[in-house]
Order: structure tokens, then sequence, then C-alpha cells
């Protein structure tokens, strides 16, 4: 590892944190040149995960547009950022468990209202009806009566 500060070769673990999930390995080190410290972080390489869209088109997995999606359907409920956070990292995982690395955007959709279920019923009756696609009142009745 080079030293960002001088350029030097040679630097020394101080100390080594895992993150909670396990996945990024934090390292405090310090140059044996110029005595500085400074931080770097290791995680696994994976493939890219590739969302194919209703239209047939392909784009790179993101999870900012799943947080979003979550917090408009959140919007004035009790749900936490907290919770949201857990929603989103429970469904990228899940999508990093599969087989192949590409996944259409309903299984997406999918685990994120079966995981809002599970929380809040108003905010997954308001990500249901963006999802599924909601066109008349009688779509919400259904999913209502299936909730109750």
């Amino acid at each position: 590892m080079y030293c960002p500060f001088c350029q030097n070769k040679e630097t020394e673990v101080i100390e080594t944190r895992v993150s909670e999930d396990g996945t990024v390995i934090r390292r405090r080190r310090r140059c044996l040149s110029c005595d500085k410290r400074f931080t770097t972080y290791e995680r696994m390489e994976e493939l890219p995960i590739l969302v194919i869209k209703r239209d047939g088109k392909r784009e790179r997995f993101s999870r900012e547009k799943i947080r979003e999606g979550i917090i408009k359907a959140c919007e004035k409920t009790d749900v936490s950022a907290e919770e949201i956070e857990k929603i989103v990292s429970k469904v990228e995982n899940e999508l990093k468990q599969k087989e192949s690395n590409e996944v259409e955007s309903k299984t997406i959709g999918t685990l994120v209202a079966k995981n809002l279920k599970k929380i809040n019923k108003v905010a997954y009756i308001r990500f249901a009806a963006v999802f599924k696609r909601f066109v008349d009142i009688e779509d919400f009745e259904n999913e209502l009566k299936k909730l109750l």
C-alpha cells in the first residue's frame, strides 16, 4: 500500500476492524517514512447486479433507487430511517445470493413489498400501489382485503 502523502511503499497496519455486517475491513495505517496515518477499506469485488426493466432494458442495480421508493412509501409513518436501511440491505443481500447477476425489476419490487408488509401496512399499500400499478379503487380494495 502506497502512502497517499509521500508515496512510500512501506506502511504498517496499526488497527483493523471488521464492519458489523462483515463485508468491509477498515485498516488504520502508518507510513514508515513520513509517519503520517491514513485509513484504507477492503471489500470484496463483486459483479454488478443488472436489473431487467419491464420494457426489457437493463440497468445497474441502485440501492439509492430502492431507498427513495421506500422513503416515499413511508412518508408520514413511524418507519425509521434505520428500518428503511435494513430493508434496502436485506433486499440487496437477497439479490446477491441469487445464482444470476441479472434480476427482473418485478422480483425487487416483490422483495421490498414483502419486507414493508411486515413493518407497516400503510407503507406497504403505498408501495404496492405504484409497484403493482393500481389503476382503480378495486385494485386498492383487493389488496386491502388480502391484508385483512
